[in-house]
């Protein structure tokens, strides 16, 4: 057998099970991912001071209820498209929702400090966060809530506008 032949035997050999065994593993990882777009439901955003989030919103729905700059409540229709949710789940995925803690509130009843929110629901399960604006917690964890639910929010007002 010739240099060439070995190398080429070698390299079959080892590359092409490795190959077959990385596609099979990561195609049963994505398949069974907890949180899929496929077994997407709807999102639910409230937000509000205190304890009373007057402002709602429920993508199933499609009906938002919030308060404007003249401090009265309205409620609207907003429907988010599919292209709109699918770029929300796969923001939520990149920023780590899935690995937030549910409770992310200061133990202070301050009514003054916005709180949020967020689920998202799916067939089988659900994945919901609190979040304090004043929240004293890791940094990271804060900013990764804080940038999800303002994502939520720009997404819906861009829909309202629409």
């Amino acid at each position: 057998m010739s240099d060439r032949a070995k190398k080429i035997f070698l390299g079959l050999s080892i590359f092409v099970p490795f190959l077959l065994y990385s596609v099979f593993y990561y195609s049963q990882m994505f398949k069974n991912a907890p949180f899929r777009f496929v077994d997407f439901e709807s999102i639910v955003l409230r937000y509000g001071h205190g304890d009373s989030l007057v402002n709602r919103f429920d993508s199933q729905t499609g009906i938002y209820q919030y308060v404007n700059k003249r401090d009265s409540l309205v409620t609207d229709t907003v429907r988010l498209r599919k292209d709109d949710l699918q770029y929300l789940h796969g923001k939520a995925a990149q920023l780590g929702f899935w690995n937030l803690p549910e409770d992310m509130t200061t133990g202070s009843r301050n009514h003054h400090v916005p709180r949020f929110y967020l689920q998202f629901n799916y067939k089988e399960k659900s994945k919901e966060i609190t979040l304090d604006a004043d929240f004293e917690g890791n940094p990271k964890m804060r900013d990764a809530a804080k940038s999800v639910v303002d994502e939520v929010m720009r997404v819906l007002h861009d829909a309202q506008g629409r």
